[in-house]
């Protein structure tokens, strides 16, 4: 499971997110969530909405479910790596609603975006993608400007962490699971001081949202839950999603060693002790998004 491409790149700054090299994973993300993003999809639009934009869209997930609600309308994709862009665009389906895509970066001024959507978006969404930036409520105003009157800009940011293993897993110490995310915690603070031009936004989502000057502010959470028994495709899921996040904290030397020796056992199918052949693994999450409206 060690990647070996990705831990050598991010042993040079482990804290810097190298997006190409997650390609492939956004594409599978985008394809397993694809039921969340239809149902969250249906929420935000309206009848009367006809443009639509997903910003750091990663493997499309909502381009593609917001293309399957739009009525007669058309979405715009915007990511600021070009491989992610391109396995996004390699990847989507043929929906009847045009999908087209630009690269922008979160930091820049966005006036590509402007010009590539051509009037004013009456959905914005941006999924785990704010959190990137630089300065989180300057780019928060930068999409609330690209709005029309009555447009909608949802931002996917926080919920609970996702939970797939028990408690004592009879390899390491129990709650492995825990320690990661505590670890992961840590790899996100360290991440946000090392991007250029960091600051900090102590305060919440929807404050954020209200002071780009949207109203009508509100939060929405969704349950995801897939219980044990997993299929196997589902248990090799939690496999490659825990496998993802350790080679991410791995450089960082955020995982104690004897969390990082359970884990490579853990993650190693040719170990008598690999997650995939477990029964009682599951997959249990909640994911919010954060709406303002523009007046």
């Amino acid at each position: 499971m060690h990647d070996g491409r990705m831990s050598e790149a991010a042993a040079e700054d482990p804290y810097q997110v190298r997006w190409g090299e997650h390609a492939q994973h956004l594409v599978d993300a985008a394809s397993e969530n694809a039921q969340w993003y239809a149902s969250v999809a249906a929420h935000l639009v309206g009848p009367q909405d006809r443009l639509a934009i997903d910003v750091g869209c990663g493997g499309a997930g909502m381009a593609v479910a917001l293309a399957g609600v739009l009525s007669g309308g058309r979405v715009l994709a915007v990511d600021g790596d070009q491989e992610v862009l391109d396995a996004a665009r390699a990847n989507l389906p043929h929906t009847g609603v045009p999908v087209d895509f630009v690269r922008a970066d979160m930091d820049g001024d966005l006036s590509d975006v402007a010009e590539a959507l051509g009037a004013p978006a009456d959905l914005a969404w941006a999924a785990a993608s704010v959190h990137h930036a630089g300065d989180q409520q300057r780019a928060v105003d930068k999409l609330a400007a690209l709005l029309a009157p009555g447009g909608r800009l949802a931002l996917a940011e926080g919920g609970l962490p996702l939970r797939s293993l028990p408690w004592d897993l009879g390899v390491g110490l129990p709650g492995l699971e825990q320690r990661l995310d505590a670890a992961q915690e840590r790899w996100f603070v360290q991440m946000r001081e090392h991007l250029p031009g960091s600051v900090r936004m102590p305060y919440g989502w929807t404050q954020a949202l209200r002071r780009a000057g949207l109203t009508t502010a509100y939060t929405r959470s969704w349950l995801q839950e897939t219980p044990t028994p997993l299929s196997t495709k589902d248990r090799h899921r939690v496999v490659h999603e825990l496998a993802h996040r350790v080679e991410r904290l791995r450089p960082a030397g955020l995982l104690e060693p004897d969390d990082l020796s359970a884990w490579d056992r853990l993650l190693d199918e040719s170990d008598p002790s690999w997650l995939g052949n477990r029964e009682d693994l599951y997959r249990l999450t909640a994911r919010s998004v954060h709406v303002g409206t523009k007046p």
